[in-house]
């Protein structure tokens, strides 16, 4: 296996890495303290796109992960970048919240059920059928589909909660159309992060808890990838996917001391999955 390179720079899931049903995860105070010490570039990534950067500034500052807005990428963002490159200054019919819809208008886009460009499916709490109706028809009128991201079920206190990949199998279904999903496991939603950080794959680390969406996406976009056990992957799980984290750790904690401080010479590297 050839020498993994130091790593310089850091994306890191929230749910189920850095924080459970509201509470920090031991450690990713820790964490999050020691990037910022460290000058290194990160991200928080998430693929709920309900709310915007801001509005996670906000609700991890109240749990004491002090994470800058610019050091916050949702797929709602990542959804809105790749639109701006495909058709910049577009029309979209769009089922979602301030995440998805702020995401729009802040690159120029014209929201409307007239003829649009696109229908984009996000994450919401209040789908409708009147909306799941307009959106089928619009897509059989010649819209394109496209999705925030493919997550069938999402967490909750009660139990899980249907999210925006059960929806969007359910236009599918309905119209004979498969959605672009911009969200993890797309590597887009990496590689347009990795972009705004200025940062590489290949001195780049992926932290996550599942395997199907953080380390499927972080692998494909060339980066090292850590699975964290305090999510919804258990080490008993690893083995059903045919392909594998670079690393396998307990919590977040276990991380922090792999962070390289400005006055380290050298920084450990990841080592085979253990």
């Amino acid at each position: 296996m050839a020498e993994r390179k130091p790593i310089t720079s850091w994306l890191t899931d929230m749910d189920g890495v850095l924080i459970h049903e509201g509470t920090p995860i031991p450690g990713a105070d820790a964490f999050i303290k020691r990037l910022r010490d460290s000058g290194l570039p990160f991200l928080v990534l998430t693929n709920n796109s309900i709310y915007t950067a801001r509005d996670l500034h906000a609700r991890l500052n109240r749990m004491g992960l002090d994470v800058p807005v610019e050091n916050i990428w949702t797929s709602a963002l990542a959804t809105a970048q790749f639109l701006d490159d495909q058709r910049p200054g577009g029309t979209a019919y769009v089922i979602g919240e301030a995440g998805l819809t702020t995401a729009l208008h802040d690159i120029g886009y014209v929201l409307t059920d007239h003829d649009p460009d696109y229908v984009v499916l996000g994450e919401t709490r209040t789908y409708s059928f009147e909306a799941l109706t307009k959106a089928i028809r619009l897509i059989n009128a010649g819209a394109r589909f496209i999705c925030t991201n493919p997550d069938e079920t999402g967490p909750s206190a009660e139990g899980p909660l249907p999210a925006t990949g059960s929806v969007a199998a359910l236009i599918t279904k309905a119209t004979g159309k498969d959605p672009y999903f911009a969200g993890k496991p797309n590597p887009l939603m990496m590689r347009t992060g990795l972009n705004a950080i200025g940062a590489h794959s290949e001195t780049s680390a992926m932290i996550g808890d599942r395997m199907d969406t953080d380390v499927l996406a972080g692998l494909e976009a060339g980066m090292q990838t850590f699975l964290v056990l305090t999510g919804l992957t258990t080490v008993a799980d690893i083995d059903r996917y045919p392909f594998g984290p670079s690393h396998v750790v307990e919590s977040i904690a276990d991380l922090v001391s792999l962070v390289d401080l400005p006055d380290q010479a050298d920084q450990p590297t990841a080592g085979d999955r253990g």
